[in-house]
């Protein structure tokens, strides 16, 4: 490149010395009265001039034409470098050049934008870049999974899915740290929210991240009642085992021939039994294997599950759907400790279902865009009341008679174990997701 510049350089110099000396020879002409020479001079004069001014205007506009080119992406562009002129044919190679050059910077550019994009969308935090106007620059495929979406241009998209939800985001400015629940296929979903600003080309964007702290809070929750469980049922042990323990040995002594004595002593060491037996049940919720992950096949697990759960219930009145897509779809968890969690919801819908005529239990198998595999279990019973339903997964809460009410709780314990999660959606009929990461 310094040679061309040197090149071109020298030339320019040289023909502005020879428009010099035709310059010079037509005023020294003029002085000597030698009109012929004056002329000539004068017409080379003139004609240096009009050669300066035509490879400027054909060089001038090769560079507009390139510049445009590179506007319009024309990568084609090429300009001939064989040409009688050398100076054309050096300013050829150098518009070539910085063409090629230019080409390569933008499409460096264009490929770092794709970096950032694939690396956006392998995060797990939602990204979404808005401008003043509620328009939507840039979004990653975690945003549009969380927020429900399949395409999203504008802010004002989000009041089908929530409109409190729309309107948090349509005023929050950078700074804001916004915690919002709403509702959607996917479930309840717990989103933290935090608004960042930037200028990009004398504009306000505002960048928010968006994070689904739904699994925190399970975690956060299970391991609060794992602590308190093992606490009371250590304390209760501890207490209870002792009277028992008195009572038997006071039943044992010869001398204890008081009746009413002996009643009350039998009663105390049957209670004892009995409540040491209901604590026992309760040590299983922290008592969970660590589970052993293998490949096993849906379908065929799903069928062995129905039919175990046939015979274990009085369910003649219900039947069974099971759609399982594709039908080679394959999980990765331990199989024992899930077999628990769908009996277990087998078993609740049987029980939800109850001697209604016309009962159906659906269960779907598939995965979701995501990669993550979804088992469904659902019914047409009646539907849970949603003041019970935010408390189904709460240890020992239960409406049943003589009901642990530990049996969904230690499902959702497996699923964290595995993995994965179980969540409820209320509609007209009652559906169990499970998802496995």
């Amino acid at each position: 490149m310094k040679i061309h510049l040197k090149l071109l350089t020298e030339r320019y110099w040289f023909r502005l010395g020879l428009s010099l000396c035709f310059a010079i020879t037509a005023a020294l002409s003029y002085a000597d009265r030698d009109f012929i020479w004056m002329g000539l001079s004068l017409c080379l004069l003139l004609f240096s001039i009009w050669w300066q001014l035509s490879l400027y205007r054909i060089h001038t506009k090769r560079v507009l034409f390139m510049i445009d080119a590179l506007e319009n992406n024309d990568s084609a562009i090429h300009f001939p470098e064989e040409q009688i002129m050398p100076e054309t044919r050096e300013v050829n190679r150098a518009l070539n050049r910085v063409g090629r050059i230019l080409y390569n910077v933008k499409s460096e550019t264009v490929q770092q934008e794709k970096y950032y994009e694939l690396i956006m969308d392998c995060v797990n935090t939602g990204v979404l870049v808005l401008n003043e106007n509620g328009a939507v620059y840039q979004k990653n495929n975690e945003a549009l999974r969380l927020l429900g979406l399949n395409v999203f241009t504008h802010i004002r998209q989000l009041n089908k899915v929530d409109i409190q939800l729309m309107k948090k985001i349509e005023f929050c400015r950078p700074g804001d740290k916004i915690q919002t629940i709403f509702n959607n296929e996917r479930g309840t979903i717990n989103l933290s929210i935090r608004v960042s600003g930037i200028t990009v080309r004398e504009e306000q964007l505002r960048i928010l991240a968006f994070n689904d702290i739904n699994s925190e809070l399970d975690e956060k929750e299970i391991d609060s009642w794992i602590r308190l469980t093992r606490v009371l049922t250590h304390e209760i042990m501890n207490s209870v085992t002792p009277i028992t323990s008195l009572s038997e040995t006071l039943l044992s002594l010869a001398d204890t021939r008081d009746e009413e004595i002996r009643r009350g002593l039998q009663t105390i060491s049957t209670t004892g039994k009995g409540l040491l037996s209901f604590v026992e049940s309760y040590r299983r919720f922290t008592r969970i294997p660590t589970p052993e992950p293998s490949l096993f096949y849906v379908k065929a697990f799903i069928d062995r599950m129905v039919e175990l759960a046939r015979h274990q219930n009085k369910c003649d009145n219900i039947t069974f759907h099971i759609d399982i897509a594709p039908a080679d779809l394959i999980v990765y968890a331990d199989e024992n400790l899930i077999s628990q969690v769908v009996i277990n919801l087998l078993k609740n819908a049987i029980q939800a279902i109850d001697t209604q005529a016309d009962g159906k239990i659906e269960i779907q198998g598939r995965c979701n865009a995501a990669e993550e595999i979804l088992i469904e279990i659902k019914n047409n019973g009646p539907a849970i009341p949603s003041d019970i339903a935010d408390h189904i997964f709460i240890p020992f809460f239960t409406t049943k008679e003589g009901g642990s009410g530990i049996g969904l709780s230690i499902s959702r314990q497996i699923m964290r174990l595995s993995g994965g999660s179980i969540t409820l959606l209320q509609g007209k009929e009652t559906k169990f997701i499970l998802k496995f990461k």
